[in-house]
């Protein structure tokens, strides 16, 4: 059994936590501790305040999720100042062995080794996923997370993809509206612009003109609010649409990966979990012309354990070491 320390760092946030693996798989994940990003100068301050905390010797080993690209000799981040130098880990934090990787590939390897605790039945037969071929993951947030994970009886493998950036395809009037829209400052409009945090604003804006209402300003936090308590019925009504538009992404993904399953992830798509099932998100994910009754067949599933991105972190260490 291997202790490591298992890292997720996001632009606000950086989470950590002990984990212990073997045999390529994560057989515990302690509790939490998050540190503000803001409150530390870097990564390797953040990780000596966790060691502080614990009281005890850090683990030689460590699995760190970054919120960005790891390429090049610095990792850097869209939203938090620190950089990390992925040559330097081992000398910095002191450890004999370590993992990088992209915060949504952790949650694919979270996708492949959650127990089944940890997902909720969204849309197709209500079975375990498959064991064996491809799960598409698509992660809603600040924007759009895409992954795949195939795997057999010897184990599995994750991609993490740019899939996020494939374009937006319109299947109604009310859809070429909101292209339109997006068109008119994008020379060309993913599938982001529409089904992350952000294009629920975008889908409001549309409606809103539609119907001849002034367009609501307010930060988008507010927005979803109004729209998660349906207080505001034109809220409501583009997250109506904005699950729509994620069923059909994610069906457009799981038959461009020839996936057997899909796993919706993010903490978005946890918040809104109760409206995906009420929504059209099903009708639209199997909305596929001729292959409408194979995609019909395919499983839907929600993750929610609590840190899917430590359980990832902490998956991918003992997919490489153990």
């Amino acid at each position: 059994m291997t202790e490591l320390v298992a890292v997720d760092i996001g632009g606000t946030h950086a989470r950590f936590a002990l984990a212990q693996v073997a045999d390529g798989k994560v057989h515990r994940l302690g509790p939490e501790t998050t540190l503000k990003t803001a409150e530390h100068a870097s990564f390797q301050t953040a990780w000596e305040a966790f060691g502080a905390g614990l009281g005890r010797p850090l683990p030689e080993a460590a699995a760190i999720a970054v919120a960005g690209p790891i390429q090049g000799e610095i990792v850097q981040f869209t939203n938090n100042p620190w950089i990390i130098r992925p040559a330097l880990v081992n000398e910095k934090l002191r450890v004999e062995r370590h993992v990088l990787i992209n915060d949504f590939a952790a949650v694919g390897h979270a996708a492949a080794q959650a127990e089944s605790e940890h997902f909720v039945h969204l849309a197709g037969p209500d079975v375990p996923l498959p064991v064996e071929g491809t799960i598409s993951v698509v992660g809603p947030g600040t924007g759009l997370g895409v992954a795949h994970v195939w795997r057999d009886a010897r184990g599995y493998r994750v991609s993490a993809t740019e899939g996020g950036h494939i374009d937006f395809a319109p299947l109604d009037a009310i859809e070429d509206a909101i292209l339109a829209r997006l068109r008119a400052r994008y020379r060309r409009v993913s599938v982001e612009r529409v089904v992350a945090g952000p294009g629920l604003a975008e889908i409001h804006a549309t409606l809103a003109r539609l119907e001849g209402k002034a367009v609501l300003e307010m930060p988008d936090s507010e927005l979803w609010a109004l729209a998660m308590t349906g207080e505001d019925s034109l809220a409501a009504a583009a997250l109506d649409r904005f699950c729509l538009a994620l069923g059909s992404v994610a069906g457009d993904l799981a038959l461009a990966q020839g996936a057997s399953a899909t796993v919706i992830a993010g903490g978005l798509g946890y918040r809104i979990r109760d409206h995906l099932v009420r929504s059209g998100f099903a009708e639209r994910y199997t909305a596929k012309g001729r292959f409408a009754e194979m995609m019909a067949g395919l499983p839907v599933k929600l993750i929610v354990h609590p840190q899917p991105g430590l359980l990832g972190a902490a998956a991918a260490f003992a997919q490489a070491f153990d």
